[in-house]
């Protein structure tokens, strides 16, 4: 069978294709030789007018106008022409070497200097910093607006929510009542933090040959500032420099970038969950659309199947962010291969994460809130407000104030009538007294409103 959609081994190629056209510039393996192009071209950039390299000398307006072109117009029939260097010589990095000297044979200035493409350089140079490259545009491009979406949304759902009464939910039992815009606020927080830490993170390169040690480089020039200018080559690129490597720059930045990617991951898998819970409870009613089928059996069935897509999604990619975050920094000696292999699969981490936060933010667009079946449970579990009471008789001093509560409400279920008898009968001032008659499951909610207002 042909290669489409349709014959994809994984869905991220077939069922979700069109959902992850964005991502193709980037982590596709002609996004990747794309940025070897783009740090190629760099480094001679860099050598180009050095003073103590007169080999190489300035380029002119002309020449830096062909190498712009390069990078810039980079398209599939370069990469398909890089393919089939690679075919032939099997080397992945070489091949774009290959390619760029072929690209500037037959300009005069640009074919005298070509043997400094890839001048003392290794792979891993090249390769670190296009992975850098794409690592830094999927972040600053897809995952970062992608999770401000979210956040934006979760912040309205606070506030719309922010004054609708439900019962908590601590061990799955009803609990002390809480707002259903507070449990949104807790998760915008949440999110919020883990986003930050995920921008915060330093984004590294290295550019200083085969084992970290310049020696190729000293050998060649041995008057010139390597790590200068392997600093300014890296930096160039709004990159943070790394002077201390073996042939690898050690990947501790992309262990951060992953985990802190990971932990958002995290958080949104528990509100995937908690909504999940709350639709099962029918706290919130799903929107049906007319043409859409929930079951192939049941006609009557709304699944959230767009908040167990998101969870799903989520699964999957934090075991390969967990992995990525694990195994890089690891690399035997001086270096081996295995970070290559796993590094070629970033871009389906993040495929996950992004359509997991597609799904999660169409299933919210779905929900309305049901203030009439929480005010409902509510209104079922007067023992609920026993917090309340022994907290106060706690403060005037009356005696065993838990354990006359526990007796009364534990494992049983108490209407308003035998909770307000009961404190009809404490000795405690008439003021208060009165404030715990007034209490109800529903006005029994502490800041819950204020907070989720103030997200």
């Amino acid at each position: 069978m042909p290669p489409t959609p349709l014959t994809a081994i994984s869905p991220l190629d077939g069922r979700y294709a069109t959902r992850l056209d964005s991502l193709r510039g980037l982590f596709s393996e002609a996004g990747l030789m794309h940025q070897r192009v783009r740090v190629e071209v760099a480094w001679l950039r860099t050598l180009a007018g050095h003073p103590q390299l007169p080999e190489v000398p300035a380029l002119s307006r002309r020449a830096s106008s062909t190498l712009d072109r390069l990078v810039m117009e980079f398209n599939s029939t370069a990469a398909a022409r890089i393919k089939e260097i690679e075919a032939t010589i099997n080397h992945d990095v070489k091949a774009v070497e290959y390619y760029l000297k072929e690209q500037v044979n037959g300009d005069t200035e640009l074919q005298r200097v070509g043997e400094f493409l890839h001048f003392a350089c290794t792979s891993e140079d090249i390769n670190n910093l296009a992975y850098a490259l794409l690592l830094r545009e999927a972040r600053n491009l897809h995952l970062l607006p992608a999770m401000e979406k979210i956040l934006d949304r979760m912040r309205d759902s606070a506030h719309g929510y922010a004054d609708i009464a439900m019962l908590a939910r601590t061990h799955g039992q009803p609990a002390s009542p809480t707002t259903l815009g507070k449990e949104f606020a807790n998760f915008a927080a949440r999110m919020r933090r883990q986003q930050a830490q995920l921008a915060a993170v330093s984004i590294s390169g290295k550019f200083n040959g085969a084992v970290g040690n310049y020696n190729a480089h000293v050998t060649a020039a041995p008057d010139l500032d390597w790590p200068t200018l392997g600093k300014r080559m890296v930096e160039a690129l709004e990159l943070e420099w790394s002077p201390y490597t073996t042939q690898i720059e050690s990947h501790d930045w992309m262990a951060e970038y992953f985990d802190a990617l990971a932990r958002f991951n995290t958080v949104l898998m528990d509100a995937c969950r908690d909504i999940w819970g709350y639709i099962a409870l029918g706290y919130f009613r799903q929107q049906a659309v007319r043409a859409e089928v929930g079951s192939s059996t049941m006609p009557h069935k709304i699944n959230p199947i767009d908040f167990e897509n998101a969870e799903g999604n989520l699964g999957i990619a934090n075991a390969l962010l967990r992995h990525f975050a694990e195994k890089l920094p690891i690399s035997r000696w001086q270096r081996d291969l295995t970070d290559s292999t796993v590094l070629r699969n970033v871009g389906v981490a993040i495929g996950h994460s992004l359509l997991a936060y597609e799904s999660y933010l169409k299933g919210l667009s779905k929900l309305e809130a049901d203030a009439e079946r929480m005010q409902q449970e509510l209104d079922d579990n007067w023992e609920v407000l026993a917090e309340a009471v022994q907290t106060v008789m706690r403060r005037y001093g009356l005696p065993s104030p838990y354990e006359q509560l526990k007796a009364m409400t534990r494992g049983k279920r108490l209407d308003r009538e035998q909770l307000q008898q009961f404190i009809r009968e404490l000795k405690l001032p008439d003021a208060v007294k009165q404030r715990l008659l007034e209490l109800t499951p529903a006005s029994y909610t502490g800041l819950a409103m204020r907070l989720a207002h103030d997200i």
